[in-house]
């Protein structure tokens, strides 16, 4: 997140794409007058309570509790730098103020902020995560010129987990394959996805994935778009593919229902927030798919 970058032709908005920041290196020692806080608590962030929900808190805002918690350095937004203060488990929050998981802010905060707020939670896990060595046990520190936590004793540097995971639009004509797992809402549908495996490329991950669910296989896998995906640490690689052959046939395990659908009986879909949304919105609309 360091260089300065135009997304005005990128196919996706992606949401949750903490663009707002840049982070300038090295990490000073101490924290720079004029810090802004992001106040993480579990899966959450700390908000005041009523319609004024700006993510941010300056120093002399934060509660006491805050001296016990990890500081982390996010970046800086213009000439600001920000940081995530993790709340320490048990920590009561003070009255006036409320805890929002991430989903709840969108479209309650500008997609800029909730970005940030997501990034804040990731940073979060992954310091709590990085807290000890992998190797010796010894307690880690950040390390001040990247984004990782460094080992003193054995010098193993951690960086950020990141999981990569594929999601894909089959189209079948003037149809499209959507599927239903059992962890959505009632009648909620989406396209086909699933982590990347160790020894695979991406192209191979969709056909893998594709097969293992619904037991088709696809042909001409294009790339669409890509989304940080904060639930906890995916990068969501989107593609299209068509259908090439096969008959639908659901595992029963990630996948409970599958069918093919056209624009004018489509189920209930994804949250706008989600690249599976956007893939399924770009082939209704006929546009960014390559056709």
């Amino acid at each position: 997140m360091n260089a300065t970058i135009s997304h005005q032709h990128f196919t996706h908005h992606a949401v949750f794409a903490a663009h707002a920041l840049s982070a300038r290196f090295p990490i000073p020692l101490e924290i720079p007058p004029g810090a802004l806080f992001v106040l993480v608590f579990g899966h959450g962030i700390v908000l005041p309570e009523g319609r004024d929900q700006r993510i941010f808190w300056e120093k002399s805002a934060l509660p006491g509790a805050c001296a016990a918690g990890q500081t982390e350095y996010l970046g800086h937004r213009g000439d600001i730098p920000w940081y995530a203060v993790t709340l320490p488990d048990g920590t009561v929050v003070p009255g006036g103020r409320i805890v929002s998981n991430i989903r709840e802010l969108y479209g309650q905060v500008p997609d800029e902020d909730l970005a940030i707020a997501s990034y804040a939670v990731r940073i979060s896990c992954s310091a709590a995560a990085s807290r000890f060595c992998g190797r010796c046990g010894h307690t880690t520190e950040p390390a001040r010129t990247e984004r990782a936590w460094r080992c003193p004793a054995c010098g193993l540097v951690v960086y950020p987990r990141i999981s990569p995971a594929i999601i894909v639009l089959i189209m079948r004509g003037e149809e499209i394959l959507l599927a239903r797992s059992p962890r959505f809402p009632p009648e909620r549908y989406s396209v086909i996805a699933g982590f990347a495996e160790p020894g695979e490329t991406l192209e191979h991950a969709v056909c893998r994935e594709v097969q293992e669910e619904v037991g088709i296989s696809v042909k001409n896998i294009r790339y669409f778009a890509s989304e940080p995906w904060p639930f906890p640490d995916s990068l969501m690689i989107g593609f299209t593919a068509e259908y090439d052959a096969g008959e639908v046939t659901i595992d029963n395990n990630e996948i409970v229902s599958a069918g093919w659908y056209r624009r004018e009986n489509l189920p209930d879909l994804p949250a706008p927030m989600s690249i599976s949304r956007a893939l399924i919105d770009g082939w209704i609309q006929r546009k960014g798919l390559g056709r």
